[in-house]
C-alpha cells in the first residue's frame, strides 16, 4: 500500500461548527496522523498522513465537513509523505 500526505485549507463556515473535532474523529477512524487548526482568517488548515485511500477519503470528507459546516472551497496540496506524526490532533 502507498502512503501519502495532504495539506488542506478549507474555507466557508468552518469555525464554530465543530469542524476540527469532527475532522479529528474522521481522521482517527481512518487511522490517519496529522493535525487541524483554525486560522485567523476563518479557514481551517489540516495535514493528513497515512494510506493513500484513507487520505483521499478524508479529502473528500473535507469538501463537505460535519453537518453544520458550509464548505465553500477546499484547496489540497499533495506533499511528500514524511511520517512525522504519531496521532491526529487539534492544534490551538
Amino acid at each position: 500500500m502507498s502512503k501519502m500526505r495532504a495539506h488542506l485549507f478549507v474555507e466557508g463556515r468552518v469555525q464554530g461548527v465543530f469542524f476540527r473535532a469532527c475532522t479529528q474523529e474522521e481522521a482517527q477512524e481512518r487511522k490517519l496522523t496529522g493535525w487541524a487548526k483554525n486560522l485567523y482568517d476563518g479557514r481551517v488548515e489540516a495535514v493528513f498522513e497515512g494510506e493513500e485511500k484513507d487520505v483521499q477519503s478524508m479529502i473528500e470528507w473535507c469538501h463537505s465537513g460535519p453537518p453544520h459546516a458550509m464548505v465553500v472551497h477546499a484547496s489540497v496540496e499533495i506533499e511528500e509523505y514524511r511520517g512525522e506524526y504519531s496521532d491526529f490532533s487539534v492544534v490551538f
